[in-house]
């Protein structure tokens, strides 16, 4: 059970921060949800209580997690897989999974390609998409803001 003021991490959707619980009633079904603020882009996302363990929810990583994800943005890697498909499929396993490490193989791996062949539109978006994730969790994570991240990042990066 999570609390008030929690840094907590929904996959797919990013980190944030409880700012309250409430109980809604939904479908004629009272619940009791977290309701978090998204770092980026000024959202809110209701996580229903009961099934946290579930769908993946779990706390922000610290200071030195944050840096040895960095790092992992600096090992040089070409993804040799050339059915767009199939590195698609993978990479939304990867990001799915709610493992930072992961996520941070996504944006590493896509930013290579990108810079080296090019992206689909497909791949494009899920860059975009991991690369949010990775900086929500990075910005609570580091207490740092939005642009400092993104410029960490793509210092990391090397390209």
């Amino acid at each position: 059970m999570f609390n008030i003021g929690d840094k907590i991490v929904y996959p797919m959707h990013g980190a944030g921060i409880i700012e309250s619980i409430e109980e809604r009633e939904i479908l004629g079904q009272k619940q009791n949800y977290y309701v978090m603020k998204m770092p980026l882009g000024d959202m809110k996302v209701m996580i229903p209580t009961h099934n946290v363990s579930d769908i993946g929810i779990r706390e922000v990583i610290d200071v030195e997690e944050a840096d040895r994800v960095l790092s992992i943005l600096g090992i040089y890697e070409l993804d040799l897989t050339n059915n767009w498909n199939k590195r698609y499929r993978e990479n939304m396993v990867k990001i799915k999974s709610g493992n930072i490490y992961d996520v941070a193989e996504v944006v590493r791996s896509l930013m290579v390609r990108e810079r080296e062949k090019g992206l689909s539109t497909g791949e494009r978006k899920m860059l975009n998409s991991a690369k949010q994730i990775l900086m929500s969790e990075l910005i609570l994570a580091k207490e740092m803001g939005h642009d400092e991240i993104e410029k960490i990042i793509m210092g990391n990066l090397k390209l």
